[in-house]
């Protein structure tokens, strides 16, 4: 295979891993040693986040003429992008804690959904609830009219035993 069709392979990857990721984070990594970024990789790796330096001529062609070319703008300087398939803030949390104890660690924007965003916005998006953060919200409330009906029943049952 040429170098040429190579980078054209790399092209149409980068371009699917755009169009399939929920979430997905630009960063410039520069000035994090080997080991922060091992670590950073294992972290993102564990909540099935991949994590890809990638040249910045090869992700702008891949978003040329897609809804992700605004993206571009912050192609600057060394690029690491993060995409997940799955879970929507899982790399903006990751890569915002990170980034709060590395200084080195840049997030410039992001593509969430679809839709170009800017540092705020993925900030935000790291404020959330994770995906197992709103489950666990959403089954305790619906877990409190359970208990209220159930302590109810117990007073009605020890009501019922103290008049007999």
């Amino acid at each position: 295979m040429s170098i040429r069709e190579e980078k054209v392979q790399l092209v149409a990857e980068i371009a699917q891993k755009l169009r399939e990721s929920k979430s997905t984070i630009v960063t410039d990594y520069r000035g994090l040693t080997v080991a922060d970024m091992t670590e950073l990789r294992k972290k993102l790796r564990e909540a099935g986040v991949e994590f890809k330096v990638l040249k910045n001529t090869l992700t702008r062609r891949a978003t040329e003429g897609t809804e992700f070319e605004g993206i571009n703008e912050y192609l600057t300087g060394p690029t690491a992008i993060a995409f997940s398939y799955e879970d929507i803030v899982a790399p903006a949390k990751i890569l915002n804690d990170f980034a709060k104890e590395h200084k080195e660690l840049e997030i410039k924007a992001g593509i969430v959904e679809g839709r170009v965003v800017g540092l705020d916005e993925v900030k935000q998006l790291a404020n959330l609830p994770s995906r197992e953060g709103l489950i666990s919200m959403f089954l305790s409330v619906l877990q409190a009219p359970m208990r209220n009906f159930a302590y109810a029943v117990k007073q009605i049952a020890e009501q019922k035993e103290q008049q007999a």
